[in-house]
């Protein structure tokens, strides 16, 4: 199972990397977009993939409610990885 966790994660962090340029173009073109709390949702699952799409499609970085969100996100996932590691050594 551990062989399977980082291909997996780097997908899962592709497509929210992916769900944050969609949404950008969308958003450019005036049309449906994705609601915030799917790209909060996928931040949970991909935070790396969000904060790039952020940087790189240059969205949502101006809503400070959402860019704060998703650095507590990036803060405990780290914090939860360190977690781990320190009770598996």
């Amino acid at each position: 199972m551990e062989k399977w966790f980082l291909p997996g994660y780097l997908v899962v962090n592709i497509i929210v990397f992916i769900l944050y340029g969609v949404d950008k173009y969308k958003a450019r073109h005036k049309r449906w977009r994705i609601p915030e709390s799917t790209l909060l949702v996928g931040a949970v699952l991909g935070v790396f993939g969000a904060l790039a799409g952020m940087h790189f499609f240059r969205h949502k970085t101006k809503k400070m409610k959402f860019s704060v969100t998703v650095l507590a996100i990036l803060g405990l996932e780290l914090m939860l990885a360190v977690g781990v590691c320190l009770y598996l050594l």
